[in-house]
């Protein structure tokens, strides 16, 4: 076997790994920073509150809906390629969205934008798999997990930064030098992969769009507009059902369902999905939880740390074990513990008790997330890596879409506490689903 069959030879695949972590930092860095950055953005652009939230939406939306098309034409038109293409859009729709003179560019921009995130997002894990050994897979999506955790735990902080020097706009601006320079070396030092040779189904990708963009768009609505939300909901899972049936029937369909006929991999996914969905409840209601006991915003921060800090330092570790052991057990463990994490959040009042409640929390997550990923991709064959991939990355924004409305729900109907045993139990479910691999 050559030595891009299995993985890159060093030291291309240590400068490829730092392509791909900047790639990653990119998409988690401005989710993270344009919250931030809203209230002053609709200040400077006359925007209520409802208006600014689309600034975010519209590039959610269109992530979740094009995830798996452009995996799917990665595999067709090349990994290195649709990558390089999509982070080169990704930057310059930040450079139009700083530069956007009013809200209707600006949302342009984000859309533009969100084309040219899901295009990174769908194709930085088939990367990985072609750029690392089968043996090193489970320590390169650990290191991958660890550099989300950072970003995230390190974005707002970076946002008010920025904000505190510069006015909103510099958010878009602060990625372009990390970004240009991943662009430049990626093209030279990013895997080389075999494309398949098949067509790219347009219909079936305008099909995937409607139907992942409308059941996230339903999610968001349905708790202020119920109605809507329900009708968007309906009309999301009904073009599903049609795409379902019209990809049925292919051999290598754009939506994968080739790849979930594949036990592990369906049951992987699925335990993404609740996992992420406990992780967001956890993300959304601490603040809320802490905020109504009397904490201040300053200390509302340090109280959480921990939470991201084990999870970065958890999934390194637990994607070197995975590369040891198969075995499913790790990774119920891992929503086991994060199931427990989060009965005691809902059970302890509001303390310093609540740093070691989150502590567990972040050895659950870190747990699950890297061998779980793992299993997703080293079942699937290597030339669906993109695919697998495509649908790995849709599972996780599905569930924090998930997670977001089941905590806005809890909200509504009862406290923020509510959100804990709600996220235990999705978290539990995600331990059921990885024994059930077994």
């Amino acid at each position: 076997m050559s030595a891009e069959a299995d993985g890159l030879p060093e030291p291309r695949r240590t400068r490829a790994a730092a392509c791909i972590a900047a790639g990653i930092s990119l998409t988690v860095l401005d989710a993270a920073m344009v919250n931030i950055a809203l209230p002053s953005a609709a200040r400077d652009l006359g925007l209520t509150p409802a208006d600014s939230v689309w600034v975010v939406n519209a590039y959610q939306i269109t992530v979740v809906g094009t995830l798996i098309p452009f995996a799917a034409l990665g595999e067709i038109a090349g990994f290195k390629r649709v990558w390089n293409a999509g982070l080169a859009l990704f930057l310059l729709a930040a450079l139009c969205s700083a530069l956007a003179p009013n809200f209707e560019a600006l949302l342009a921009a984000r859309i533009a934008q969100g084309l040219g995130g899901a295009a990174v997002m769908s194709l930085m894990s088939g990367l990985v798999r072609h750029t690392y050994p089968m043996a090193q897979l489970g320590r390169a999506i650990g290191f991958n997990a660890m550099v989300v955790a950072l970003c995230s735990a390190t974005g707002p902080s970076l946002g008010a930064a920025v904000l505190a020097l510069a006015d909103w706009p510099a958010v878009f601006l602060v990625h372009l030098p990390v970004g240009l320079a991943a662009l430049i070396f990626g093209a030279r030092v990013l895997p080389d992969v075999a494309r398949q040779p098949r067509a790219f189904d347009l219909g079936a990708a305008v099909m995937n769009a409607a139907a992942f963009g409308l059941v996230f768009l339903g999610l968001d609505l349905v708790l202020h507009w119920p109605v809507l939300g329900l009708v968007a909901l309906a009309l999301g899972l009904l073009v599903g059902t049609l795409l379902i049936r019209r990809e049925m029937a292919r051999s290598v369909p754009l939506l994968p369902l080739d790849l979930l006929r594949i036990r592990t991999v369906r049951l992987a996914i699925g335990a993404s999905i609740c996992m992420f969905a406990a992780h967001m409840v956890t993300v959304i209601s601490m603040p809320f939880h802490l905020s109504a006991a009397g904490y201040t915003p300053v200390q509302i921060g340090l109280i959480i740390t921990p939470y991201p800090i084990a999870v970065g330092l958890l999934a390194p570790i637990a994607g070197r074990f995975a590369d040891r052991t198969a075995s499913a057990l790790p990774v119920a463990a891992g929503g086991g513990v994060l199931a427990v994490a989060l009965v005691l959040l809902g059970s302890i009042p509001a303390s310093l008790w609540v740093c070691a409640a989150l502590l567990l929390a972040g050895i659950g997550f870190g747990c699950f997330q890297a061998p779980n990923n793992r299993a997703i991709l080293s079942s699937a064959p290597r030339h669906r890596a993109g695919s697998a991939g495509g649908m790995q990355a849709t599972a996780r924004v599905l569930g924090q879409s998930l997670g977001a409305t089941t905590a806005a729900a809890c909200f509504t109907l009862a406290g923020p506490w509510a959100g804990f045993y709600c996220g235990a139990v999705l978290a539990a479910s995600a331990g059921v689903l990885s024994l059930a691999r077994r």
